[in-house]
């Protein structure tokens, strides 16, 4: 149920030159004209048309605030679909408040976090996965994530939705014409070319499912885990890599006990850096739960940093190969020989012939994590083993849990209808299923979506969006 209350809130951060308040809702135009007085006396503002600027001043009683410029938007034919105004002031903190004070005297309310962008998708301006676009875009940190946030908020991933409802529906009302006339024993819909509406629905929401995992790791950063033994370096290399002293450095062993993270853009892609508890037989039980947490990363990476001491690294790859190589078989696995400033040339070769020898499947680098040497060629191999896809703004990738988890139970559906198309069942047990589909898909897009979720989702918008 769409709120009535006309609502405002500052859509710019503080500390500009200047400031913008957005004003929304029925009475928006003439709460503003309460406070605000035009230049030129003819330019009444409820009188002005859509998407035009007048120049004033915001007044209390007869004391003059700020001047600034009105942008004028009117219903259906706005951001929300209601009466819009948007006042531009200046960025003074006093005169932003100010103006808030004026707009709640004379009728408004502060609006709450994502209050516009849900009274948008309300109105009918959006669907609920274009709206939840707005809120990536805002928090797209690099090109990648701005392009599929740009997709999504444009319309790319709902137009793929609204082809595969219709024809889950042409499916449904072939089967559900035949219950109609179940004792003529009339076929209206031919199986074979359900069978193949049937499979090219599956192909399209398992590529859409199977899309998650790049769009996760696009829009949330690439997991690298960054383990080995105590006192390898691990936490000096997150440090060089992040550029900043994020993890505490020491020569005594055992000093990180937890998981500390922090991502960084390198090359157009986010990769969300994991520094992990040092593995090593301890009785401590504190260490021993870091450890813990240390292979429960390891698993949950995409690419895994091996940080090996130089001078032991023998000793190390002994003691923990059988440890980390099996359970990192499907992932990238980097052999990082840190501190090599402290190992001759000959030494470092054999290192090379070594992992070369018992790991010739596993990239391998010299790095000195204290002095940063090697470590922009680490960065370069980062970018290579991301290995993702180039993204444009017409491509549908799925980004966002809710979504995937939806797609999911609708994969789930579409195959019972291919089972059952299969064993030649029941049209009603069919239709059930088709339609059981159909309302995940209408998840996504808002048609079925409760109040909660839609509180769940809003809630995480900043104010004044």
């Amino acid at each position: 149920m769409i709120n009535q209350d006309t609502i405002c809130a500052i859509a710019t951060a503080q500390g500009g030159a200047i400031g913008t308040i957005r004003v929304s809702g029925k009475d928006a135009i003439t709460i503003t004209e309460k406070i605000f007085r035009p230049f030129k006396k003819d330019k009444i503002l409820h009188e002005q048309p859509a998407y035009t600027l007048t120049f004033g001043k915001i007044i209390d009683h007869e004391e003059v605030i700020d001047e600034v410029l009105i942008s004028l938007f009117k219903a259906p034919h706005s951001f929300t679909g209601e009466n819009s105004v948007e006042i531009t002031c200046h960025g003074s903190t006093y005169i932003l408040q100010k103006v808030m004070e004026l707009l709640i005297k004379n009728g408004c309310r502060t609006a709450q976090p994502g209050e516009y962008t849900q009274r948008a998708f309300l109105n009918g301006k959006m669907d609920l996965s274009q709206a939840e676009a707005v809120a990536d875009l805002i928090a797209s940190t690099s090109a990648a994530t701005h392009r599929l946030a740009m997709s999504q908020m444009r319309g790319g991933f709902s137009k793929e939705l609204a082809e595969l409802r219709n024809q889950l529906l042409h499916i449904t009302s072939m089967i559900e014409l035949e219950l109609d006339f179940s004792e003529e024993d009339v076929e209206f819909a031919n199986r074979d070319q359900l069978k193949a509406l049937a499979d090219k629905i599956e192909q399209v929401i398992s590529k859409l499912t199977n899309s998650f995992s790049v769009g996760n790791a696009i829009k949330n950063g690439v997991p690298v885990a960054i383990i080995g033994e105590t006192n390898a370096g691990k936490s000096t290399l997150l440090n060089a890599l992040l550029n900043e002293d994020k993890a505490i450095v020491s020569n005594i062993h055992g000093t990180t006990r937890d998981v500390i993270e922090d991502t960084m853009n390198i090359g157009g892609i986010t990769f969300r850096f994991i520094d992990t508890a040092g593995i090593r037989e301890t009785h401590d039980t504190i260490e021993s739960l870091g450890i813990e947490r240390t292979f429960q990363k390891l698993d949950q990476a995409e690419i895994v940093l091996w940080v090996i001491d130089a001078p032991t690294a023998t000793e190390q790859i002994q003691q923990l190969a059988e440890k980390i190589v099996p359970r990192a078989q499907s992932k990238q696995l980097i052999l990082v020989f840190n501190k090599s400033e402290l190992i001759n040339e000959s030494e470092r070769k054999g290192l090379e012939a070594l992992a070369q020898t018992h790991y010739p499947s596993l990239t391998s680098i010299f790095i000195s994590a204290k002095e940063k040497e090697g470590v922009e060629q680490l960065e370069k191999l980062l970018t290579n083993s991301a290995n993702l896809p180039t993204v444009t703004q017409n491509d549908v990738i799925v980004t966002n849990m809710r979504h995937y988890e939806a797609l999911t139970k609708a994969l789930e559906a579409i195959h019972r209808v291919q089972d059952g198309l299969e064993m030649q069942i029941s049209g009603d047990f069919l239709s059930q299923d088709i339609r059981e589909c159909i309302f995940h898909l209408n998840d996504i897009a808002g048609e079925v979506t409760n109040d909660m979720v839609l509180q769940n989702i809003f809630k995480n918008f900043c104010i004044g969006k």
